[in-house]
């Protein structure tokens, strides 16, 4: 098990990725064009979150015993891993220089123009905003996943134990508290305009901080796997 204060430095981190931010900001102004009401708006933005949670926790909670078995066969696994994290962690880092350019941590191929075709279709259904949601982590785990990733294999380490569930609970509690706080602050009457100009405008920094703790946890990895 990584220590608690990297689990939670790399949850904080995490949760700022403008990946995130980008998709809900977008969802909001759409429901908050067709709400009726600020107490609808807030409970489709609620089950929408609520579904990011419990998509990331039910991968890590799945991902975490498969990462776990393949790490007793070969050392050289979380070595591999380490490695995919540092690549991230660069692509992350060159994002600050030339954004948009080469490879970069982002959405699947189409997947921007699918998100605001559904939308698009979101009624009165709060299971609609709750489905959104779940689609949403799932396309967007390319963009988020790499600090993740990092710290499911980390964990993997330790086993699975009721202290490693608690953790990647926690973990995934910190990811989604900065869309509960842009959640709220629609309900108080930000405009979306305002908050995209301030997500555009900070994107860089952002990505350059998680490009840095990829490079560190991926360095630990391969450190971990080779000692």
């Amino acid at each position: 098990m990584p220590p608690i204060p990297i689990i939670i430095g790399a949850a904080v981190v995490d949760s700022i990725n403008p990946c995130a931010f980008g998709v809900l900001i977008f969802l909001l102004a759409y429901l908050a064009k067709i709400s009726e009401s600020k107490g609808k708006l807030l409970l489709h933005g609620l089950a929408y979150i609520l579904a990011v949670f419990l998509t990331y926790l039910l991968a890590g909670l799945v991902l975490l015993p498969v990462i776990g078995s393949l790490g007793n066969f070969s050392v050289i696994f979380y070595a591999i891993i380490g490695a995919i994290v540092v690549l991230a962690g660069l692509f992350e880092l060159k994002d600050l220089i030339w954004y948009g350019r080469g490879p970069s941590l982002a959405l699947l191929p189409g997947a921007a123009d699918r998100i605001k075709i559904y939308a698009g279709r979101i009624s009165g259904s709060i299971f609609s905003s709750f489905s959104l949601g779940v689609f949403v982590a799932l396309v967007e785990l390319p963009c988020t996943g790499a600090v993740y990733l990092a710290i499911l294999s980390l964990m993997s380490l330790a086993g699975i134990s009721g202290a490693t569930v608690f953790w990647l609970i926690a973990y995934n509690v910190i990811f989604v508290l900065p869309l509960i706080v842009i959640l709220f602050a629609f309900y108080k009457g930000a405009s979306g305009e305002r908050l995209e100009e301030l997500r555009k405008k900070h994107r860089k920094l952002m990505r350059a901080a998680i490009g840095i703790l990829l490079l560190v946890l991926g360095a630990w990895m391969i450190q971990t796997a080779l000692l």
